[in-house]
């Protein structure tokens, strides 16, 4: 790794501005990718730029590869789900028990808390299963990427995750780096004292149902339901939405529209990945038990260490990446068998739509691959140990947490991996904890404050593997996702910084900071969205035309801006 000082910050950032304000992030992200090379290179950098998006695609010992692998895949699952006639099911059922925006967004966001399992399965099951139902009342394509990818990745950072397994290892490593893991608490315990100052994405779950509940909204995300509400255009005109299954796919096969064509898949992809990450979790634990002489039946083991804790070892030996390949492939295979079944298709019919599924994926896939190549480009370059280098001298124990929160969520932001930030920040913050207080007591606040900065990070960048999933399968475009979910995102950023504040000069414990935050994100919700709309003249909430929401043979092509007449 070199040490080039602020040119490391050069290739993401030029990336990032640039697709905001192009418009166009995959040409953004090759030309941050290109500045990359010339920095490195000394020159004009060609080469490196292709070696560099080469190796991002097989590095990490092939879970790159398995994830195009599963994004193609989930494409196919949703080209079969449509072309069998399950969207129009979905809209039928859902104008007859989902009357509403709130509901439809209710809907969404508990789903999304309930598949807390895994970050990129979160945002392909709810995105791709909550689509058809908010084109049919009207809630723009922006929301709906908001609501998936705001409840993503928080949920998975909390409940027990492939996510929850890679910070309990960077913790567990972080000691034993230090040489204190003989004294230090359990990485466990440390991680569960933590969640509380994992404020922002408690908080920003919260912010999702405030936001939906109150039918408030302020910035580009006013506008956007606004737009959707009152002419139906879920994309804004000139959207580019990274999976365009109508005009993609053509027009679906209406003999029979059933429910059990699309619930049925996506039960199967649920069901599949987690008992496949269970399965790989439970070999790779056996075989680390027995190299440890620990005990191999999982009754024993939970007496000796606690029924959590293997659990928690058992998810986090899991192999995720695997197990969302092998549920998304018994998707596939699960929604060609009823469509034969049924005689709804032949097996000529079901792998021709396979392949159409993989071609509304291609732009989703291209832009994964340079976002990992801009990631790597950073880490090649030392953008975060850049950034971390510029917080350190700055640190105090009452700034900690708020010093390292933004640290994190820079680093987030250029690099576009939460888990790379984590990574590299979290052993730093543990052992400036450490050496700051008088024992382990910062410690779980350092830990929440670089998952709260990490979090934030992704959710405000374009070049996040996350935010990219979720405009992916909710059919947005990535852009116009990250411009009306950003100001949603800074405004929990700064409550959280609030909150850290309050915290570390005043003393104020979690139990009461928490609840502060929530009231402080209702006001900020009434107040910005009161302002916003009487800046543009416009209804905090805009007005619905039930007549046309009501009539469940109202068509609506969710990837055109205009409604028919």
């Amino acid at each position: 790794m070199v040490d080039i000082g602020w040119l490391s910050l050069v290739p993401p950032v030029l990336a990032i501005v640039l697709a905001i304000v192009t418009r166009r992030p995959m040409l953004s992200l090759f030309l941050g990718i290109w500045s990359g090379a010339v920095i490195h290179t000394e020159g004009l950098g060609l080469a490196q730029t292709f070696d560099w998006i080469v190796s991002a695609i097989i590095a990490d010992d092939g879970f790159h590869v398995q994830i195009l692998l599963f994004t193609l895949l989930l494409g196919s699952g949703v080209a079969l789900i449509w072309r069998l006639g399950g969207a129009i099911a979905v809209r039928r059922w859902a104008t007859e028990r989902l009357e509403t925006q709130r509901a439809v967004g209710l809907t969404t966001w508990l789903l999304g808390l309930a598949m807390f399992f895994d970050d990129y399965a979160n945002t392909a099951i709810v995105g791709s299963t909550m689509r058809e139902i908010s084109d049919e009342l009207r809630v723009s394509r922006e929301k709906l990427a908001y609501i998936v990818d705001s409840t993503a990745a928080p949920v998975a950072t909390l409940g027990i995750s492939s996510w929850v397994a890679f910070q309990l290892s960077l913790i567990s490593s972080a000691y034993e780096d230090m040489g204190v893991a003989a004294d230090a608490p359990s990485a466990f315990e440390t991680f569960v004292g933590s969640i509380p100052y994992n404020t922002y994405a408690l908080l920003a779950i919260v912010m999702v149902g405030i936001v939906v509940v109150s039918g408030r909204d302020y910035g580009e995300m006013l506008d956007a339901e606004h737009r959707s509400r009152t002419t139906g255009a879920v994309n804004r005109e000139g959207a580019q939405p990274l999976q365009k299954v109508q005009e993609d796919l053509g027009e679906p096969i209406t003999d029979r529209p059933m429910l059990r064509t699309f619930f049925a898949p996506v039960v199967v992809l649920i069901s599949v990945t987690l008992a496949s990450a269970f399965w790989t979790g439970y070999q790779s634990w056996l075989s680390s038990q027995a190299e440890a002489g620990a005990p191999t039946t999982f009754g024993a083991a939970a007496d000796e260490a606690g029924l959590t804790q293997v659990l928690i070892d058992i998810v986090g030996a899991g192999d995720f990446a695997t197990a969302l390949t092998w549920g998304s492939s018994a998707m596939v295979v699960s929604a060609i068998a009823i469509g034969i079944a049924y005689g709804l298709f032949d097996i000529g019919d079901g792998v021709d739509t396979v392949i159409d599924g993989f071609g509304i994926m291609l732009t989703a896939v291209t832009i994964l691959v340079l976002a990992w190549t801009i990631s790597s480009v950073a880490e090649t370059l030392g953008t975060g140990d850049y950034v971390a280098s510029l917080v350190e001298p700055y640190l105090s124990a009452e700034l900690l947490p708020v010093l390292i929160l933004i640290a994190a969520a820079f680093v987030a932001f250029t690099m576009g991996s939460s888990w790379a930030t984590m990574g590299l920040v979290t052993p730093i913050a543990i052992q400036v904890a450490y050496e700051l207080g008088t024992g382990f007591e910062l410690v779980p606040v350092a830990v929440g404050a670089v998952f709260s900065g990490a979090i934030f990070g992704d959710h405000a960048s374009p070049i996040s593997d996350t935010t990219v999933l979720s405009a992916t399968f909710s059919g947005a475009d990535l852009i116009d996702h990250v411009r009306t979910q950003l100001p949603y995102a800074l405004t929990v950023f700064a409550v959280v910084i609030g909150c850290y504040l309050l915290n570390g000069y005043l003393g104020v414990p979690p139990i009461v900071f928490l609840p502060l935050g929530v009231l402080a994100l209702i006001g900020l919700v009434t107040g910005l969205s009161r302002f916003d709309a009487n800046r543009k003249g416009l209804e905090p909430v805009a007005p619905t035309p039930a007549a046309d929401i009501a009539d469940p043979e109202s068509e609506i092509d969710a990837d055109s801006t205009e409604r028919p007449e």
